[in-house]
C-alpha cells in the first residue's frame, strides 16, 4: 500500500512546530558572539610598528633649539635634517589586542612582529625605558664625537670594560671597570686602535695595559676569531669622552640609538657657517660610532613612510638596511645609501648644490 508523502503543516494557530534544537542553537550562537568579542579584546603576543613623527635636528622642539652649543660659535641653519622614529605598540609598552594585530596585518605601512622577536622575555616597561635612555645618551655622545672628528675638532675618548661576552677570550683576565690604556705599546685612542692591533697580531696574544683601581697593570690576552674573521677580546666597551665645549641635544621623548647619524649631521650644520642643506628637506636614520661609521637600525619601512608624509625629499639610509629599503620607497622620496658620516655629508652637499642623485650610492 502506498502512503502519501508527509509534510509539516501549520498548527491551528497558523505556526510551524518549533525545532526542539532551537534554544540550544540560540545559546550556542550567542556564546560564539560573546567569545568572539572577548577574543578581539584579549591581549595578543604581537608588537605593531607604525610610522612615527620626525624631528628636525637643526630646528626646534617645544620652542627650544634641538641642538644647542655652549662655549663655541654656532650658526643658524635652514632646511631640514630630520631624524625619523617608529611608534611601537605592544610588549612592555602595553599589550595589543588581536583586533590591533589584524589592523596591522592589513595596513601596508605597519608591521606586526611576534613580541619575543622585538623584546627579550620578561622585559618590563621601566627596564625598556632605562635601556632606551642609556642608548640615546650613548648615541648622542657618539654623534658629537663623530661630528667633531669630521670637523677636525680635537677631543679625547677612553674605553672602559663594561662587561664580558660568554666564552670571552678575556675571561678571568680583564675585569669590569678596567680602562684600556694601550695595546702592544700603542695608546688606545678609540675602538679602531683595538681592532687594528688585534688584526695585525693575527691571533697571537696581545699585551694590554689597563688602569685598574687607580693603578696601571699589564695583562696578556689571546684573542678569539669571530665567524666574520675578525679577532676579538670578547669584551663590551663603554666610551667616555672629553669634549672642548658643550653640545646639548634637547630631545627627551625619543629613545634608542638610531638617531645618531642625523644628530651628527645636525651638529655639523650648527657648527658650520652657511646652510648644509641648501634649504632642502632631508631625513634619515642610522646608528653612529665615534669614528663616523653608520650602522643598521630597525623599522626602516615605517621611517621611510613617516619621512615622506612629513615632506622629506631625500632619505639617508644605512647601507646595511638596503635589502629592507628596496620595494618600500614611497613615491617622491629619493633614497641614498650611506656607510659613513662622510658619505652622508657628501650626499647632502651634492644634492643641496643641485647635483644629480644618480651620482650617489642607492639601494637599487
Amino acid at each position: 500500500m502506498t502512503h502519501p508523502p508527509q509534510f509539516n503543516t501549520p498548527d491551528a494557530a497558523g505556526t510551524r512546530p518549533r525545532d526542539p534544537r532551537f534554544p540550544a542553537m540560540v545559546v550556542s550562537g550567542a556564546l560564539a558572539v560573546v567569545l568572539g568579542g572577548i577574543a578581539l579584546l584579549l591581549p595578543a603576543p604581537y608588537v605593531v610598528e607604525s610610522p612615527g613623527p620626525t624631528f628636525n635636528t637643526i630646528g626646534e622642539v617645544d620652542d627650544q633649539p634641538l641642538i644647542e652649543v655652549s662655549g663655541a660659535q654656532s650658526y643658524p641653519a635652514e632646511g631640514e635634517l630630520s631624524l625619523t622614529t617608529v611608534f611601537v605598540q605592544g610588549g612592555p609598552n602595553g599589550q595589543v589586542s588581536i583586533f590591533d594585530a589584524f589592523g596591522g596585518w592589513v595596513d601596508p605601512d605597519r608591521d606586526v612582529l611576534p613580541e619575543e622577536v622585538v623584546y627579550p622575555p620578561g622585559t618590563t616597561q621601566s627596564e625598556l625605558r632605562e635601556q632606551n635612555s642609556v642608548a640615546m645618551t650613548s648615541s648622542q655622545e657618539s654623534a658629537i664625537a663623530a661630528a667633531f672628528g669630521q670637523l677636525d675638532i680635537d677631543f679625547s675618548e677612553s674605553l672602559t670594560v663594561a662587561g664580558l661576552a660568554q666564552d670571552s677570550a678575556s675571561a678571568e683576565i680583564l675585569e669590569e671597570g678596567d680602562i684600556l690604556e694601550s695595546i702592544d705599546g700603542t695608546d688606545v685612542v678609540n675602538i679602531s686602535t683595538i681592532r687594528t692591533a688585534l688584526n695585525d697580531a693575527a691571533g697571537d696574544s696581545v699585551t694590554l695595559t689597563v688602569q685598574r683601581d687607580g693603578a696601571s697593570t699589564q695583562e696578556t690576552v689571546a684573542p678569539k676569531q669571530s665567524e666574520e674573521g675578525d679577532y676579538q677580546l670578547g669584551v663590551l666597551l663603554r666610551s667616555t669622552f672629553q669634549f672642548p665645549f658643550d653640545v646639548t641635544i634637547q630631545l627627551d621623548n625619543v629613545g634608542g640609538p638610531s638617531a645618531g647619524m642625523m644628530f651628527a649631521l645636525g651638529i655639523i650644520d650648527t657648527l658650520t657657517a652657511g646652510n648644509l642643506t641648501g634649504g632642502r628637506s632631508f631625513a634619515g636614520t642610522g646608528t653612529i660610532d665615534s669614528m663616523g661609521d653608520v650602522g643598521p637600525i630597525g623599522g626602516i619601512g615605517q621611517k621611510l613612510v613617516g619621512a615622506r608624509s612629513e615632506g622629506a625629499e631625500v632619505f639617508l639610509a644605512p647601507a646595511e638596511n638596503c635589502n629592507e629599503v628596496v620595494g618600500n620607497i614611497p613615491d617622491g622620496l629619493t633614497v641614498v645609501s650611506v656607510e659613513t658620516l662622510d658619505d652622508a655629508v657628501e650626499a647632502v652637499e651634492v644634492l643641496a648644490d643641485g647635483g644629480d642623485a644618480a651620482s650617489l650610492p642607492s639601494c637599487s
